[in-house]
């Protein structure tokens, strides 16, 4: 174990941590020390991973060495919807998680209690996975892409397929309930969320979760110059990218992507698409961004007029 404790390790240290993880692959080179085949890097309480994930994924030499697992975030069962509340640092941790684990779930008296804390964690986040506190250390790793990549059955509620359907049900448009480009089912789970929405997440009213798909293939350029237009654009609006493309040079070799905030993971190419259902997807979790701008975008770069969306606010 390392301590690095000359500042907050989001910000003042990264050139710390970057001399340290550089030290360790040495020491591990020359038989300094015991071979290691995974580093944990735990943050302060209040810490943005994003500038950490921009060193792991981006660093010259620590990209050919280290390969990002994942993000897993912490959520303290009693007091996680007032930290939520006041902490914008909590909520990006919550929208940048690959894993989810509630603490001192415990404490709490019943699983009612629970039940708007994981609302507001699935609309933070829609798809990640939320573990008990009892949960199996293995279950906290292999959550990268390329681990999604071995596990294709995965993939369909990593992009929170049930949760963001890519249309709207026509029955919607027939009886005028468009509702805002806000997603409204009349099915029980969607109704209780509806119910809930305005208490549970009075301080997280500027993040939007939707889905941008699309049914025909799309050039490997295209997608690039919109990822790239929308980065300069609206930049630390961006609080995540999830998507499966089909790409047209390799239409039945689907891209995986992932972006958290600005930074982009290195894309993956999959062997096979997971399952029939071979449209494009793009799951987006903004800040502050209307999502008829970035479907008019979309839409743009498709060459196509834009069509309504799905959204769950958050």
């Amino acid at each position: 174990m390392i301590l690095l404790d000359s500042g907050c390790l989001c910000c003042t240290i990264r050139d710390d941590l970057i001399v340290t993880m550089e030290d360790l692959l040495r020491r591990r080179d020359n038989g300094r020390i015991s071979p290691f085949s995974r580093v944990v890097i735990e943050t302060t309480g209040l810490a943005d991973p994003a500038p950490i994930l921009n060193v792991l994924i981006n660093h010259p030499y620590l990209a050919m060495r280290f390969r990002l697992d994942g993000v897993v975030t912490l959520v303290d069962a009693v007091n996680g919807m007032a930290t939520l509340d006041a902490h914008e640092e909590a909520r990006k941790q919550v929208v940048a998680a690959d894993r989810l684990v509630l603490t001192k779930a415990d404490l709490v008296d019943g699983l009612a209690q629970l039940a708007p804390l994981r609302q507001r964690l699935a609309l933070l986040n829609p798809g990640v996975a939320v573990l008990g506190p009892q949960a199996a250390a293995s279950s906290l790793f292999g959550a990268g892409l390329y681990d999604l990549a071995l596990r294709p059955a995965e993939i369909g509620q990593w992009l929170a397929r049930e949760t963001l359907p890519g249309e709207r049900p026509q029955q919607a448009h027939d009886h005028g309930e468009h509702h805002h480009g806000h997603h409204h089912d009349h099915g029980h789970d969607h109704a209780h969320h509806d119910h809930h929405h305005h208490d549970v997440n009075r301080h997280d009213a500027s993040i939007r979760a939707f889905a941008l798909t699309a049914d025909r293939p799309i050039q490997q350029a295209t997608v690039d110059l919109f990822w790239t237009l929308l980065r300069s654009v609206h930049g630390p609006k961006l609080l995540r990218m999830k998507g499966l493309v089909q790409v047209a040079e390799h239409p039945d070799q689907p891209l995986l992507l992932h972006a958290v905030q600005q930074i982009l993971h290195p894309p993956v190419i999959l062997e096979a698409w997971p399952d029939d259902d071979r449209r494009s997807r793009l799951v987006l979790i903004v800040k502050d961004i209307d999502e008829s701008v970035v479907q008019r975008l979309w839409a743009a770069f498709l060459g196509q007029a834009a069509q309504a969306g799905t959204a769950v606010s958050a």
